[in-house]
């Protein structure tokens, strides 16, 4: 063959590509054109930069303050800062729930979903307003302790403060990135290089990945930089950039627009083909497990290849688990309804973060589980703000099955609509983190749905009487394993006795911030020899924390893993010797801000059992 072929045949797919390039562009509107040329182009100094820190925080995920404080909450990132540039554990920051990968690592611990797109490692989020919309230019994000959580920013077309809402809210992404590991805790201001936006904004999202954080991340201030007028760029050359290609079919593919997503999930016209090469001689449970494997828009994208291929990615079976959370600024009524058909059979979902700011009504959600929630056994719905009562009477009514319901951090859902969950006898998992569930709407719960091994009531401030609720867990749940009571206010002795007689199967145990328990009542011995099955107990802040308790732990709950005694001042460093001897199986130790044992002591332990991770914060 002659050498000009293999030429020409270059020079060919350099024309297509060119061609598939311009075409795309035309047709995406003038955001991507311009990003088509982002690397060849320079900003006019037309405008004059505002520089403004954040007015109010509009929503959060978790945190690991009180609702009813300003300690360790996400409220403290409105305003200047207040720390920065100071380092160490500052109550008057911003600290999310988690860290690291230990919360993985529990029995109470959820399996993840399969296809979750590699770009989205997204953990939790806060979203904050601004007083003015600006094209923004920079971002400035203040991290006091253990920097480096932050792994996306997005802006949002929505004006929270315009009293006429856009008909649709547009998200972009500013910047993305996988999670890093940042050597040392100390205070640094990040500022990672934004694309350009063609909407003014005043709603910024920070989404962060703690899990490769040694301790829990501190945030004090965002600081948003942009000018009132859309930036006029001016061509340097136009010549294509090869390398922009891949990250606009990334952005396609992963991308904010609502459009896009639902016209792949849409039925569209296939062109007939005689033959459907090797696929035809392939079994249909061996293509079915090769489509298995992608994501779900390029299982959308791939339906409209060819109807071989079309039926088995709207085959059922290919949505048994159906996790939606990653494209959570995409998904609508549309897109559910668009979904119905394929999820008929489907038996784990997750809505988490979906629907907020009228995206999906309750008319939409209801439909949607009236056709697909009778085999549904899980249910995440955490952060979604649409949740109303008539949505928690559809999902017990239309869900015989389920055993798994979250609806983490869902404020907005009334107190008396906790009601309808009692009518779900199969619950083995609750969480009702942040929710504003009433006593007399938990304790029906209880008595309905004694299958219950998992219950998180973390945070939970409307509930006036917490030993009447252990009492009653006491009784009717012989089977939990883990409860999450973090910041519950008016527990004491009383229910605590009645939790460990009746629930003694328990494995995980969350009291953190519980200021009625006192040690000197003797609540602490008598947990731990009630529940020698103990893996994680975490008695955070709890002053009264003394060396007859940690001696107690080490003689009957050998199989502790992680223990959180931080801010006491009477364990010795003798007593955690003992529990250090006696639990071989423990990971994690948190004695932070406790007086007796001091650095010195953090060392020696260190060097003595080098698998546990001693956790020891610290303020400048």
């Amino acid at each position: 063959m002659s050498p000009v072929f293999p030429m020409l045949t270059v020079l060919s797919m350099f024309y297509y590509m060119c061609l598939r390039r311009r075409a795309r562009t035309a047709t995406r509107g003038e955001m991507n054109s311009r990003r088509a040329i982002e690397s060849n182009t320079r900003a006019l100094p037309i405008n004059v930069e505002i520089v403004q820190y954040a007015k109010e925080v509009l929503d959060f995920s978790s945190h690991y303050g009180s609702e009813n404080s300003m300690s360790y909450t996400m409220w403290n990132l409105a305003g200047i800062p207040n720390v920065y540039p100071s380092s160490g554990d500052f109550t008057q920051t911003a600290v999310f729930r988690t860290y690291g990968t230990w919360w993985d690592h529990c029995p109470s611990a959820r399996l993840p979903f399969k296809r979750t797109p590699p770009t989205f490692c997204s953990q939790d989020y806060v979203e904050l307003a601004f007083e003015e919309p600006v094209y923004p230019t920079a971002v400035h994000i203040l991290e006091t302790y253990h920097p480096g959580a932050v792994v996306r920013i997005l802006a949002c077309s929505a004006n929270p403060y315009s009293q006429n809402p856009p008909a649709e809210v547009r998200w972009e992404i500013l910047w993305s990135e996988a999670p890093t590991k940042v050597n040392g805790p100390q205070a640094r201001q990040f500022t990672p290089c934004i694309k350009q936006i063609n909407f003014p904004t005043n709603l910024i999202r920070l989404e962060v990945n703690s899990s490769l954080l040694d301790y829990y991340t501190e945030l004090d201030a965002v600081v948003l930089h942009g000018v009132k007028e859309r930036p006029v760029l001016s061509l340097k050359t136009s010549m294509i950039d090869m390398n922009n290609i891949d990250e606009d079919e990334d952005e396609e593919k992963y991308g904010c627009g609502m459009d896009t997503l639902n016209k792949q999930f849409s039925i569209v016209t296939l062109r007939e083909w005689p033959t459907n090469g090797y696929f035809d001689k392939l079994p249909y449970e061996l293509i079915q497990l090769i489509l298995s494997h992608l994501t779900v828009p390029d299982l959308c994208r791939l339906a409209q290849t060819c109807k071989l291929l079309y039926q088995h990615c709207c085959d059922p079976l290919q949505y048994i688990h159906l996790s939606l959370q990653p494209y959570w600024a995409r998904i609508n009524d549309t897109s559910l309804e668009y979904l119905q058909s394929r999820c008929t059979l489907i038996q784990w979902l997750n809505l988490s973060w979906t629907g907020n700011r009228g995206a999906i009504s309750v008319s939409g959600f209801s439909r949607f589980l009236k056709v697909c929630g009778s085999e549904l056994v899980r249910l995440e719905l955490s952060c979604g703000h649409f949740l109303n009562e008539t949505c928690l009477e559809v999902i017990t009514e239309m869900c015989p099955n389920l055993q798994e319901l979250n609806l983490s951090s869902c404020d907005k859902i009334p107190p008396q609509a906790f009601n309808h969950i009692a009518k779900v006898g199969s619950l083995k998992r609750l969480i009702l983190y942040r929710t504003k569930v009433e006593q007399t709407a938990l304790l029906s719960i209880l008595n309905f749905c004694s299958e219950l091994q998992h219950l998180s009531l973390g945070s939970c401030v409307m509930i006036e009487d917490y030993d009447l609720i252990a009492s009653m867990m006491g009784a009717k749940c012989k089977k939990l394993r883990s409860l999450d009571l973090w910041r519950c206010k008016n527990i004491t002795e009383s229910g605590i006795a009645e939790l460990a007689s009746g629930c003694q199967l328990l494995e995980e145990l969350d009291l953190g911030w519980c200021p009625t328990l006192q040690s000197s009542t003797g609540c602490f011995t008598n947990l731990a020899r009630k529940l020698p099955n103990l893996q994680k107990l975490f008695l955070t802040a709890n002053r009264s924390v003394c060396d007859t308790d940690i001696e107690e732990l080490a003689a009957n709950c050998t199989r502790l893993r992680q223990l959180d005694i931080l801010g006491t001042r009477m364990v010795s460093p003798a007593s955690l010797r003992k529990l250090l001897e006696s639990c071989k199986d423990l990971s994690l130790l948190d004695v932070s801000f406790c007086s007796q044992i001091d650095n010195r002591v953090v060392l020696e332990l260190n060097a003595n059992f080098p698998n546990v991770f001693i956790k020891k914060s610290f303020t400048q």
